[in-house]
This record gives structure tokens, C-alpha cells and sequence, in this order.
């Protein structure tokens, strides 16, 4: 806040201004409103001042409460970005633009003869949120194309929908504010050039894509449903389309209205029909109001994500809307209009109103859908479809057999009793809402339980029904293709990264370009298509492969995201317009010139000349084929840690002990002289092209507790010796997750993400030791190389994390999520607030050729370490010893 004092300084003069009058509660007297208040009456009158100080009053405490929120969320930032000089010309500026169109708008339609403007004429409006709207579509041309296109669609779609269905002269401003914002592009253009914090003039600019299409049309389709009960729930709606609010839930009789009709004998029948509406009033009903609606937003989601299956529940509910609309104008064609009492003052005039708007609104909808149809076309699985068809057909057919059956043997508790030609005359209208029936005559109504829960029931179990039936078909993923034995053998033809290898484990999908020659293993968690690792296959189609599985996911409504990518794809996703944020350090050991000697191999020396005197050997082992008696004890080991942890285990990128049973997976076991297993880790290959073996990444680490101290630097300095003999290039110990050297500075459009990941490792750091695995491999002189998370929209941002968090821990309950929470609280206690960033620094130390500190001799060592949780599957350092400073890997050294 403390960027934005000019916004901050309106808010506190708009309060002022409603405390010294007495305006906070009510909003200004009608006096004092005359005086300040903006609109054709007051400008007519000479009140020029009143363009600005319209803007320092508002209607009500609601009012100011909902102008101060505004203020703070949409124009703080815009102050904070451009500066309160340009923030305030822009309010001022399009503040009186706003109130000067809006006022001649008005005026012209009164003079014209519009109903709705000559009201308009003789009101008054006050408040500050059309400047705000208005100074905020005006700056967004200083951001990138994606947000800006779409905070003014959303922003128009919420200001046209007001206008639309509620139309006060406020909802009029509003509009008018934020198209003055958008209309004087030059003038704010030259304005803001002033700024380095404007608009970058570099990067690609993006089209209107099939995804932002979906985007718009799925927006349409949600006002069309929201519209109506925002106009319903509006106590002064008056605009075009207000009285389609009357088709969303008929307001009860007033009961002065109801006891003025009952009191004159000639209108017995008005009498009756405005008691049987009150009687209609009730739970049951207004669920059955709200359902259609909660069907059509769904629907709504469905069409952002491209479903086609929304496309033709959304074409389908909208021509079954126009219909019913239709029809009720054909049955009440004939009331006169004194008798449509039901529609209060709007009188016989609101009814015909709504009826025309109830089928026009719903055509125009329909032709949207029709003419942007080849943008959906994600199928649904075909026997989902069907089972959706019978579930709702079933639902349906159960609903009417109740209600009908039901009807008969309860239709002593309906008034009259209905025979069962009543019952199947009445039977369609218990699937409509309520607001369609306002004007049909009432055959019978229930007067006990059991046909009042029959009556306003039979329509809610159905449309909860369908509703639930399309939640469950449109969160279906679409299927993919079986390319599994194709991307494993473009793998091993073509190579792929250190990291590649780990795609090839079950749960993975893969897409492959049109021409084979590479290829992205991916995962589908909610609307995100998760990669695992960078492309792989043919090196001079591995750029191209990131546009076209963004097209392929575009397709399928997905949203694409790589995850724990390198510097050359990073780039080629930037190309796109993309964001990046590093995500981990992986740390590689060149083979071919490697040799322990010097001090600061010492550690790793010594480790090997400890396990040569207490008989430690290391062998090579595949796990599948292993014998009994080393493979039960690696399972022993490994399901010890598991229970002793306490915490849920991690997949995704984390191998475990199915991964080890993969014939290509090696692993080397540290064993004594009686067959004891001290210690395992896995080694996956990595392929260089033509099916050669050029390295290998280290997975899975496993200790057994009390067993030989420095087992995992034995371990993989034994694997680094005896693989440089095979002939490998490097070693990549995977990589050390939320942990970075920080060799340069994020870009502006990712630092903040960058800070809170950082916050994140170390909030994270006493039960996974991000720092700690990053200082433990500093030890073996590796060379780092940076992962980053590549994405296309940072609107998508939460639900890549959700993805990202899902994919680790599919498991994470809320007990299990409570465990995790109780443990951090714990280990925060007792951690030494120098420890992570010691840590840290070591292994900046080390990406300098500097020494690590040395370890404090005949400490206990932690249980826990292991190579990382992005890549590795190993528990961090620090786990339950946290404040031991160690650089040993622990027993049980797992994910």
C-alpha cells in the first residue's frame, strides 16, 4: 500500500465526505444527492460540478464498502505500475468522459421516447467504480496481450451484463467509464510512454486463438444464465432485459396485493391463483430455480475447456429454454393483461416483455454456438456418453413414474384430488422452474407431506441428476492414444536429457509429433497436461515438439505446462510467450577426467576407505532377477523408512520399488560379508541415440538404519568409478528441488512466483532439507544445471501448482495433509535459523571450487538424505534430525 497513497488518499476522502454528511449508512440525502449527484436532471439544471463530485459519494454502507474494495484491488496496482500522477488524470479523465457520454446517451434515448431512458432522465447516480473501471481498461494497455485481452473481455462482459439485466443509471456510468477507457488509446498511449513499467515493446503478440474463442463463448453463456438472477436479486432492475427475471423465480404476491384482490368478490379467481403462488414459495422450488442455472455454468466450464459434449448440452438447453418460453406464450396469449397480477408493478407490460426476451435470448446464444462450433471439438469417451444418456434417461423416467404413482396414492393430500389425466397434464411442468409457470393455470395443489415432497420435489431429483451426470462426463479426460512402445523407442533411438528416462514409467501419456521423430510424456491432473521432463527424440525436432504439444493440448482444452525443463527448451517456450521459473538445480558429474584425489574429495575418500576395512562391497544388481534374500531386505529396508517417516510417500518423478523391477533400471547394493544390504540406489540410463548407454541418473536411495555410516557417498562414488570404466560420459545425481544458486535474476513476470518458491524450499526445508540435498551433492564437484517450469498463462498458475502438488502426493488426505502441517510447526521449533542458508551457501561454495565446511566429527547422523524429491526418490536431508548438520546420506534415503 505503501505504492498507491493517491488511491489509499480517495479512499479516505470518500469516507470523509459520507461521515461529515451523515451519508455512510443511506447514502446522501435526497438534498444533498440533487446537489452531487450526476445525471441528465442535474447537468440540465447547470450542476456542472456534479461530473466530479459524483465520484467522492456513494449509495449506501454496501456501497462504500464494495467502492473501497474496488479501489484497493483494481486501481492500488494500476498506481503501483504507472504512479499517482498518471492514476489520477486517469480517473479524473475518464470519470467525466463516463458521466458526460452516459448523460447524453440518456438524454437521447428519453427524446427518442425510450421507457427506459426517460426513468434514466430523472435519476441521480453517486460512487467512484466507474472512474475505477475506467482507469484500469486504460492501463491495461500497458500489460501483455494475453492479460489484457482478457481483463477487458471479462470486465465489458460484467459491465454489459449489468446494464443488460439491471440498467440503472449507475450500471450506465459503469459501462460508459470503462469504453472511455478503451477509446482513448492514443492519448493514453503518448501518456504512459512515459513509463518503463509500460507496455514491453518486445515479444510476440498473440491472435485471438481457438482457446480465447472458447474463452469468450463460454463467458456469453454464463452471463445468459447469471443475467437473470442478478435482475431477479436486484430490487431495481429496470433494464433491457429485466423482466426475464420474472422467468428465474416469479416473486410472491405482496400480501397488502393479495389481501386487496381477495377482499373484492369479483376477482375470486385472481384471488385463488395469487394464494396458490404463495403456497408455490418453499425450498423445493427455489432449488429447482437455481439447478437449470448450476446445468448451464457447467456447461459454460465445459465449453472453455473445447468439450464438444458442452456444446451440444449447451445448444440442446438453450433451444429447450426458447421452446418452453414459446410455449407459455402460446397458453397465456390469451389472459388479459390486468390479470398477469403475478408480475407486481411491471404489470401486463413486463410479461410479453419477458416472454420475447425468454426465446430471443437463448437463439442469439444458440447462433454464437453455431457459429463458433469448430472450436469445440474435444470428444468425451463415447461409452461415457452413454452411460450419461441412460443415467439421465433413467432419472427422468423414475422421476415421472414416482410422481405419477405417488399422485395416485396420495391425491387425497392434493386439493382438488387429481385423477390421473391430471396428473399426466401436470407432470411436464414439475420439471420446469418455477418462473416459467407464473401465469399458468394451477390445476391442484398439495395440502400434505407426502404430495408436497412429491409436488416441489420430482424436478430437483432430476435436475440434480443431470447435473451430476455432465460433472462427471466433462471432468472425464479425453483419451489419448497408447504411444508407449513408440516414445520408448524413439527414446532409445534418438536420446532425450538426463531426466528423459523417468517418462517412460507407467501413468504417463505421450504425444508424438506428426513426423515421429519426438516425442513429450505427459500426465493429465484436472485441466492441466503435467510433462514429465523435456521433449526427447530427434535433437533438431525437439524446439518444434514444444509448439506443437501447445496446439495438441490447446485441442483438448488442456492447459500445457513443462516441467523441469532446461535452458534450450525454456527458451523455445519464451518464444512462444511463455514464463519460466527455475524449480530445481540438477547437478551432473563429467566421467571422463574424473579422479578422487585432492581435499575436496576427502569426504568421499574416506567413505570408501571405511567401507574397504569394515568389508563393504559394492555390486551391481537388477532387481527383477536379484535373489530373494537381497530383494526382501530392500524391501524391508525401504517399507521401514516408509512407516518410520510419517509422511505420505511421493510419486510422480520419484521412483519407488515398482520402478526398480524395469529391466533397464540398475541398481547397486552396498553388502558385507554376511549378505547384510546397507544400501541401494538405482540408476536409470540415459540414451545418446542408435540404443547407446552415454550416462546415467541416479533414482532411488534407500539406507538401512544403524547400518554403515557413509553408505550413499560409497555408493555413488563406487557407481561413478565403475561406470567411467563402462565407458559413460557423466553421472547426473537428479536434481535438488526448490533450491537454486541463484546465478541470475527472475524476469519481472516471474519474480514473484520466483520469491515464493524460494519461500516455499525453505518453509519446507526442516522436513525435506531442499538445502541440505543441494549442499550433500556439492561434494562430488558436480556441474549445475538449471530446471525451470515453463507455462503459457500465469492465470493458470494455481491450477499448475494444484497439478504439480497432486502429482507428487496423489494420496495427501487431510489426515495425512494435518501430519505434514504438525511436523513443519515441530521441526521450525527446533531448526537453527542459520541452517538452510548455511546450506545454500556451501553449495554456492562448491559451484566455485570451494570447500564445503568440514562436518562436526561423531555427530549422529540424520536418518534421511537422499539425492532429491523433484528427481531423486529420497528423503531429504534434514528430516528428523534437522538441526544435525550432516553431509552423509541417512538410512532409509528415500523419497
Amino acid at each position: 500500500m505503501r505504492q498507491a497513497p493517491m488511491t489509499l488518499g480517495l479512499i479516505v476522502v470518500l469516507w470523509l465526505c459520507g461521515a461529515v454528511t451523515g451519508s455512510l449508512l443511506h447514502g446522501p440525502s435526497p438534498q444533498l444527492q440533487a446537489v452531487v449527484g450526476v445525471g441528465v436532471s442535474s447537468l440540465g439544471a447547470g450542476r456542472w460540478w456534479t461530473l466530479l463530485t459524483g465520484g467522492l459519494w456513494c449509495a449506501n454502507l454496501v456501497s462504500y464498502l464494495a467502492s473501497s474494495v474496488v479501489l484497493l484491488v483494481l486501481v492500488a496496482p494500476v498506481e503501483a505500475r504507472i504512479g499517482a500522477r498518471r492514476t489520477s488524470v486517469l480517473l479524473v479523465s475518464t470519470h467525466l468522459v463516463a458521466a458526460v457520454v452516459a448523460a447524453g446517451l440518456v438524454r437521447a434515448g428519453a427524446a427518442a421516447g425510450d421507457g427506459w431512458s426517460q426513468q434514466l432522465a430523472t435519476d441521480v447516480a453517486v460512487g467512484p467504480i466507474p472512474a475505477a473501471v475506467g482507469a484500469v481498461l486504460a492501463a491495461s494497455r500497458c500489460w501483455g496481450a494475453l492479460w489484457r485481452r482478457r481483463a477487458r473481455v471479462l470486465v465489458l462482459a460484467a459491465l454489459v451484463m449489468g446494464v443488460l439485466y439491471s440498467g440503472t443509471l449507475q450500471d450506465v456510468l459503469r459501462l460508459s467509464g470503462g469504453l472511455a477507457g478503451l477509446a482513448l488509446p492514443a492519448v493514453i498511449g503518448l501518456f504512459l510512454a512515459g513509463t518503463s513499467r509500460g507496455r514491453r515493446r518486445g515479444g510476440p503478440r498473440l491472435a485471438v486463438t481457438g482457446r480465447e474463442t472458447r474463452v469468450l463463448v463460454a463467458l456469453v453463456v454464463a452471463a445468459s444464465a447469471v443475467g437473470p438472477v442478478v435482475a431477479a436479486m436486484s430490487g431495481t432492475a429496470t433494464g433491457p432485459l429485466w423482466a426475464l427475471r420474472f422467468l428465474v423465480l416469479t416473486p410472491p404476491p405482496e400480501p397488502d396485493v393479495l389481501q386487496a384482490v381477495c377482499a373484492t368478490p369479483a376477482v375470486v379467481e385472481d384471488c385463488a391463483d395469487l394464494q396458490a403462488r404463495l403456497r408455490l414459495g418453499g425450498l423445493g422450488p427455489a432449488v429447482l430455480t437455481v439447478l437449470p442455472v448450476v446445468l448451464l455454468l457447467v456447461l459454460a466450464e465445459g465449453l472453455r475447456r473445447g468439450r464438444r459434449f458442452a456444446w451440444w448440452g449447451a445448444v440442446g438447453l438453450n433451444l429447450l429454454f426458447a421452446a418452453v418460453a414459446g410455449t407459455l406464450a402460446v397458453f397465456t396469449s390469451a389472459v388479459p393483461a390486468e390479470r398477469l397480477v403475478a408480475f407486481g408493478d411491471g404489470g401486463g407490460a413486463a410479461f410479453p416483455v419477458a416472454l420475447v426476451a425468454a426465446v430471443v435470448q437463448p437463439l442469439l446464444v444458440v447462433a454464437l454456438l453455431a457459429l463458433t462450433r469448430r472450436r469445440f471439438v474435444v470428444p468425451a469417451p463415447t461409452g461415457l456418453i452413454h452411460r450419461w444418456a441412460a443415467t439421465v434417461g433413467m432419472a427422468l423416467l423414475t422421476a415421472s413414474v414416482v410422481y405419477l404413482g405417488g399422485g395416485v396414492l396420495a391425491r387425497g393430500e392434493f386439493a382438488p384430488a387429481p385423477g390421473w389425466p391430471e396428473l399426466l397434464a401436470d407432470l411436464p411442468t414439475r420439471f420446469l422452474p418455477p418462473g416459467y409457470l407464473g401465469q399458468l393455470e394451477i390445476g391442484f395443489l398439495p395440502v400434505g407431506w407426502a404430495a408436497t415432497v412429491l409436488y416441489e420435489w420430482t424436478g430437483v431429483l432430476f435436475w440434480a441428476v443431470a447435473v451430476t451426470a455432465t460433472v462427471r462426463v466433462l471432468r472425464a479426460d479425453p483419451r489419448v492414444p497408447d504411444n508407449a512402445e513408440r516414445a520408448r523407442t524413439l527414446l532409445q533411438r534418438h536420446g532425450g536429457s538426463s531426466l528423459s528416462y523417468l517418462g517412460m514409467w507407467p501413468g504417463n501419456s505421450y504425444w508424438l509429433d506428426p513426423g515421429g521423430r519426438a516425442a513429450i510424456a505427459f500426465r493429465v491432473i484436472g485441466p492441466v497436461a503435467l510433462s514429465t521432463g523435456e521433449p526427447f527424440g530427434a535433437p533438431a525436432a525437439r524446439g518444434r515438439a514444444v509448439a506443437g504439444f501447445a496446439r495438441f493440448c490447446a485441442e483438448h482444452g488442456w492447459t500445457p505446462c513443462l516441467y523441469s525443463v532446461g535452458d534450450d527448451t525454456r527458451a523455445h517456450a519464451q518464444d512462444l510467450g511463455w514464463s519460466a521459473v527455475q524449480v530445481a538445480e540438477e547437478t551432473m558429474v563429467p566421467l571422463p577426467e574424473l579422479a578422487f584425489t585432492g581435499r575436496k574429495w576427502q569426504d568421499v575418500r574416506t567413505a570408501l576407505n571405511k567401507a574397504g576395512k569394515a568389508g563393504i562391497t559394492a555390486e551391481w544388481i537388477t532387481y527383477s532377477r536379484a535373489p530373494l534374500v537381497l530383494t526382501d531386505q530392500i524391501r524391508a529396508i525401504s517399507e521401514d523408512w516408509v512407516a518410520d517417516k510419517g509422511l505420505p510417500e511421493m510419486g510422480f518423478t520419484l521412483g519407488g520399488l515398482d520402478e526398480l523391477a524395469d529391466p533397464a533400471v540398475r541398481c547397486l547394493i552396498a553388502v558385507d560379508a554376511d549378505r547384510t544390504v546397507h544400501g541401494i540406489t538405482s540408476w536409470l540410463p540415459v540414451y545418446g541415440g542408435d540404443g547407446a548407454v552415454v550416462g546415467w541418473t541416479l533414482d532411488f536411495m534407500r539406507r538401512r538404519d544403524r547400518g554403515f555410516g557413509p553408505v550413499m557417498e560409497f555408493l555413488i562414488a563406487s557407481a561413478a568409478l565403475r561406470l567411467q570404466e563402462e565407458g559413460a560420459a557423466y553421472l547426473s545425481l537428479s536434481a535438488a528441488p526448490l533450491a537454486r544458486l541463484g546465478r541470475d535474476e527472475p524476469s519481472e513476470r516471474s519474480e514473484l512466483l520466483q520469491r515464493v518458491l524460494d519461500r516455499l524450499g525453505r518453509v519446507l526445508e526442516p522436513v525435506y532439507g531442499f538445502g541440505s540435498l543441494l549442499a550433500f551433492k556439492a561434494k562430488f564437484q558436480p556441474e549445475y544445471r538449471p530446471l525451470y517450469l515453463a507455462y503459457p498463462d500465469p492465470a493458470a498458475l494455481p491450477a499448475i501448482a494444484t497439478a504439480v502438488g497432486r502429482a507428487y502426493l496423489p494420496d495427501l488426505g487431510p489426515v495425512r495433509a494435518l501430519a505434514l502441517l504438525r511436523r513443519l510447526r515441530q521441526l521450525h521449533r527446533s531448526l537453527p535459523p542459520h541452517r538452510a542458508r548455511s546450506d545454500r551457501a556451501d553449495a554456492r561454495q562448491h559451484s566455485r571450487g570451494g570447500p564445503i565446511s568440514s562436518p562436526a566429527p561423531e555427530r549422529e547422523q540424520p536418518r534421511d538424505l537422499n539425492p532429491g524429491s523433484v528427481h531423486d526418490n529420497g528423503r531429504e536431508p534434514g528430516g528428523q534430525n534437522a538441526r544435525t548438520r550432516t553431509r552423509s546420506p541417512a538410512p532409509g534415503g528415500g523419497r
